[in-house]
């Protein structure tokens, strides 16, 4: 077979497991890892402390046999050795071997033994097995020249150990069983907000509508994951918003272009039969034609400047803005040339970060804007305050026309929007919104607001 071949047919086995999987995974094994760490502790602490009982009892059988016989020679002193029942089976051994007893020693004796007597070695506990029985031995020094060997059979400690051991391993098999069922808990729990949100995901995915959203738990019992929902819906919430921001740029944008573009045809169809007008009516219609033509050129561009969310970072530069104020009154003191502009600059000269050309056209919408509502005569006044030291800079912009309605306040800055008194002026209402929109791009802050004493003051603030 390929290498192709084996790397398709072994790729399922190291497919990734699922991430609930992988969660209730670990927490068995940390749970499970817990629960035999402190059985096999608890073994070992069992056995020591059975182990220290015997030898605590195997010290004080020497004691006695030693208080008891303090003379006594190479011989078994007491005790049933043959079944080394209480009491303990106790012998002297000397230190030389030529002082041993005829009759042989019913413990093992050793070189070790040996030394504890003649004093070069300390006491010992030794495992013994006597007559087919498990047993625990003590050597220790006796004498001058003597050591005594007590014995005690360990079969109640070897059974309890092993009871011990029984249990315990009982004990961590159910904890073993436990933790499966607290890891697969905690992986459902825990994950079931991920869960949701990934549902929700692929809902939105499926059906392409941003307006579901996740059931967040009551508040007070707020944790990461749950952050990490709402954070979720915040970011849906924007999407909506956006979608359908962009579904209604469209609408409108059809909506506007419908007009221009239906008398664009009405028009291009008249030049068609030129023949049949006269001079003076084709002029009249190249010229409306031409019109027609710069007012959808218009629209288009400034939908396509509506596009841009941002401005380009490499054409970011500081830029100082009394002169920039000062040239955008000239372009409108020349296309407006019954409206006065009045410019007047307080304070220090403010420099900010930004795209000349963007802020050229926020500040030439703001005046075109207050030149068109304003009647022939009347000033529009600009005021430019920089106090300097870190302090704002704030540019108005004010017109003595009709003002603001309070119903149209808060939507003078939406697309396409003309309030009732503004149908019949000339413009495509995406002035106001791109300006908005050039603000924000600058870290600016734009707002209307009714003039003290009749018309609109708008107040934008770096």
């Amino acid at each position: 077979m390929s290498g192709a071949g084996r790397r398709r047919l072994g790729a399922p086995w190291r497919r990734r497991r699922p991430l609930r999987t992988r969660l209730a995974l670990a927490a068995t094994a940390a749970v499970a890892l817990v629960a035999v760490g402190v059985c096999t502790a608890a073994f070992f602490v069992v056995r020591s402390a059975l182990y220290e009982q015997l030898n605590l009892s195997l010290t004080q059988s020497a004691r006695l046999a030693a208080r008891r016989n303090p003379d006594s020679g190479p011989d078994t002193l007491a005790g049933e050795c043959r079944f080394l029942a209480a009491p303990a089976c106790a012998e002297v051994v000397p230190a030389e071997p030529a002082n041993d007893p005829a009759t042989p020693y019913l413990l093992p004796v050793d070189a070790a033994t040996r030394a504890v007597a003649a004093g070069r070695h300390a006491p010992f506990y030794t495992d013994i097995v006597h007559a087919g029985h498990p047993a625990r031995m003590l050597t220790t020094d006796y004498a001058k020249g003597r050591a005594l060997q007590v014995a005690l059979r360990a079969d109640t400690v070897e059974d309890g150990i092993e009871e011990a051991a029984r249990w315990l391993a009982l004990i961590g098999a159910a904890g073993v069983l436990v933790a499966a069922g607290l890891g697969y808990w905690v992986s459902r729990t825990g994950l079931a907000p991920v869960t949701r949100l990934t549902a929700t995901a692929e809902r939105i995915a499926a059906t392409r509508d941003p307006r579901h959203r996740i059931e967040l738990p009551p508040p007070g019992r707020e944790d990461e994951i749950t952050r990490l929902a709402g954070s979720f819906n915040t970011m849906l919430g924007e999407l909506e918003q956006s979608v359908t921001a962009q579904r209604r740029l469209v609408a409108d944008a059809s909506h506007e272009l419908r007009t221009p573009l239906t008398a664009l045809r009405t028009n291009a169809e008249l030049l068609a039969r030129g023949e049949r007008l006269t001079a003076e009516q084709r002029e009249r219609a190249s010229l409306a034609l031409g019109r027609q033509l710069r007012e959808v050129t218009g629209l288009v561009n400034d939908l396509i400047e509506l596009a841009r969310d941002e401005e380009p970072q490499p054409l970011v530069e500081q830029v100082r803005l009394a002169p920039l104020v000062e040239h955008c009154a000239q372009a409108a003191r020349a296309h407006w040339p019954s409206v006065p502009v009045h410019v007047r600059v307080r304070g220090q000269d403010a420099v900010v970060p930004g795209v000349p050309a963007r802020l050229t056209r926020l500040l030439s919408n703001l005046l075109d804007n207050a030149a068109k509502f304003s009647p022939a005569g009347a000033p529009v006044e600009v005021e430019l305050v920089s106090p300097g030291g870190g302090a704002r800079a704030v540019l108005t912009v004010r017109d003595h026309g009709p003002g603001i309605a309070s119903e149209d306040l808060p939507y003078v800055f939406d697309r396409f929007y003309r309030a009732g008194t503004a149908r019949a002026l000339p413009g495509s209402g995406l002035g106001l919104a791109m300006a908005r929109q050039i603000a924000r791009a600058h870290s600016a802050e734009l707002v209307a607001e009714p003039a003290p004493g009749g018309g609109a003051l708008f107040r934008l603030t770096f």
